[in-house]
């Protein structure tokens, strides 16, 4: 199992999302964030005064796969969020070590896969 955590521009989001489902990766979860990684400083006037923009908005996914999902929800993720240019975002594949479902108890694989 693994955790895969993805930073991407935020106009990405519903290409990612509309990938990742049709490799039937269903569970994820979705925050706003902001952040600085490669990208320049922007530099815009308000009223009158320079300000200096350090931090750009992205979008923040994480989703929890089995093993056999994980190499086909990078690439789903790759191939959706890249638009050649930088700030395009990181991928993050962490170890799992344990899921539980709450709802029933479940735990690792079983925790994972689509409740019908």
């Amino acid at each position: 199992m693994k955790l895969i955590v993805a930073i991407i521009r935020p106009e990405k989001l519903d290409d990612v999302k509309a990938e990742l489902f049709k490799e039937e990766v269903t569970g994820l979860t979705i925050s706003r964030v902001s952040g600085h990684g490669g990208e320049k400083e922007h530099l815009e006037t308000y009223r009158g005064r320079p300000l200096v923009f350090e931090f750009h908005e992205k979008v923040r996914l994480e989703i929890a796969v089995s093993e056999p999902f994980v190499e086909r929800t990078v690439q789903a993720i790759v191939r959706s969020a890249r638009t050649g240019a930088v700030g395009d975002g990181k991928i993050f594949v962490q170890p799992l070590e344990r899921v539980v479902r709450i709802r029933t108890g479940e735990s690792d694989n079983a925790a994972l896969t689509p409740v019908s």
